[in-house]
């Protein structure tokens, strides 16, 4: 896991607080999957909830996004896994 502010080429991206029970869920599932991500920590990041509100259109966090540009918002873990499956990353 990598906790850089801001997101490199071609990365899966994670805007996320460590206070939201469901962003440390879906820490531990990219963890646990061996997922390469960056980390935007919305309270040590100053512009990461703009960011992160300029990708989704909302405040709800997580927001994830993928390489191919799509992104997710409050992700169940089951759909974070189809699409990691979907891009070959797992």
């Amino acid at each position: 896991m990598s906790t850089l502010a801001e997101p490199t080429a071609a990365a899966i991206t994670m805007f996320g607080a460590e206070w939201c029970r469901d962003c440390r869920r879906s820490k531990k599932l990219l963890d646990g999957l061996g997922v390469v991500y960056d980390y935007v920590d919305l309270e040590t990041v100053s512009n990461g909830a703009d960011r992160a509100k300029a990708i989704s259109g909302r405040t709800q966090i997580p927001v994830i996004v993928f390489p191919d540009d799509t992104h997710m918002v409050e992700p169940s873990d089951a759909d974070v896994r189809a699409k990691l499956t979907e891009l070959g990353t797992v």
